[in-house]
């Protein structure tokens, strides 16, 4: 509720159009009051307001990572569909703090325990975080002063999640002088040194590295001469962005592909698909992740222009590259390309990036490039 006031005031003194949207779990039976108590402030104030309603949990794997996988998936589309150009999330110092915690029982490393970013890519759409300096009692303070009434989520209370018995810890904490704020400065301390650690992969990485329609390869031989630090960090790099996942998997799960591609198999994780081939290795978007797929953006990497009127976006596959001969002259194998997105026409492919056919359709990733994302903050 405060972040929607704060940035209502900042929009309507920069002339920047302001909407707002509240995602509904379906969890909760108190939730569709709660909407509907966001949505009359939103009238009062005259903001554009959706309700969002999610359908999709089966009761099967980690709850709120899967509501927050979703709660982010629709969000996005709700803001291409509005012509939304930046999503603000309300994240505060004391989610910060929480998060640290939370990474430091897993064992992270400056990956997980650097500060979050104030902004970011995902899902086609850029999102920022203002409040990240910000403690919650000053944002409640904010809000007793306008008179503005707001909800606490119940499940805040609820021992049986992770970041609720981490809330109470921090309460222990506090008289050791480790709290919220303090957690929030190591963050950003751990933020600066991880920069630097970025810096020296990609500079380790410079030359070596093939970027070609979203897909990654690199010299067998250069990829085992990285010192294991830069190679671990490369493959985490390169899945995230491949996959356009928020967060790095599990070291475990990144490990295991670390070890098949030293030894020359074939692995997939986190949608990619990694293999040896023509003395490479080869980094790509797994078929099966898209093959389902259809609609622009594409798989939220591909932005598709052109005269799409009637016409299908898919995946390519391999009865699309069949009917694209010339893509044996890019040098590029057949397993890569078949995750591309594609224009399709009652069955017919009417384009490809591989296709040499002048339709008047091309296709951009969306996003920054490899090295550039290498190099972010």
């Amino acid at each position: 509720m405060a972040l929607l006031l704060l940035v209502q005031d900042w929009a309507m003194r920069h002339g920047v159009r302001l909407s707002a949207v509240t995602f509904d779990h379906g969890l909760r039976a108190e939730a569709p009051e709660e909407a509907a108590l966001v949505a009359r402030i939103c009238a009062e104030h005259e903001i554009t307001h959706d309700i969002l309603t999610w359908v999709g949990w089966n009761g099967q794997g980690n709850l709120q990572a899967t509501a927050r996988t979703a709660r982010y998936r629709e969000i996005a589309r709700w803001a291409r569909g509005c012509g939304v150009e930046v999503v603000c999330l309300g994240h505060t110092c004391n989610d910060q703090a929480e998060t640290f915690l939370m990474r430091l029982a897993r064992k992270s490393g400056s990956d997980g325990l650097r500060r979050m970013a104030s902004s970011f890519g995902a899902h086609g759409v850029q999102w920022m975080r203002p409040l990240l300096g910000v403690e919650r009692s000053k944002l409640r303070q904010y809000l007793k002063r306008l008179g503005v009434e707001w909800v606490d989520d119940p499940s805040n209370a609820d021992d049986g999640f992770e970041r609720v018995r981490v809330r109470k810890a921090l309460d222990v904490l506090a008289p050791l002088g480790i709290n919220a704020k303090v957690l929030e400065a190591v963050a950003e301390n751990l933020a600066a040194e991880n920069r630097l650690l970025r810096h020296s992969v990609l500079e380790s990485l410079r030359g070596n590295v093939v970027e070609c329609f979203g897909v990654l390869s690199i010299r067998q031989e250069a990829f085992r001469a990285l010192h294991p630090e830069v190679r671990r960090r490369f493959l985490n790099e390169a899945l995230q962005w491949i996959a356009g996942a928020q967060y790095a998997p599990r070291s475990a799960a990144q490990g295991g592909i670390e070890r098949a591609l030293l030894e020359g198999e074939t692995q997939t994780l986190c949608g990619v698909i990694g293999w040896c081939e023509r003395d490479r290795i080869w980094l790509a978007r797994e078929f099966q992740a898209v093959k389902d797929l259809k609609g622009v953006p594409f798989d939220g990497r591909w932005r598709i222009e052109g005269p799409l009127e009637g016409m299908d976006i898919r995946a390519l596959g391999a009865e699309g590259l069949q009917q694209c001969p010339e893509w044996r002259a890019l040098d590029v194998p057949r397993r890569a390309l078949i995750s591309l997105p594609a224009v399709w026409e009652a069955g017919r492919l009417v384009w490809s990036p591989v296709s040499s056919c002048k339709t008047g359709h091309w296709a951009e990733r969306i996003g920054p490039s490899f090295e550039n994302w290498l190099g972010r903050d």
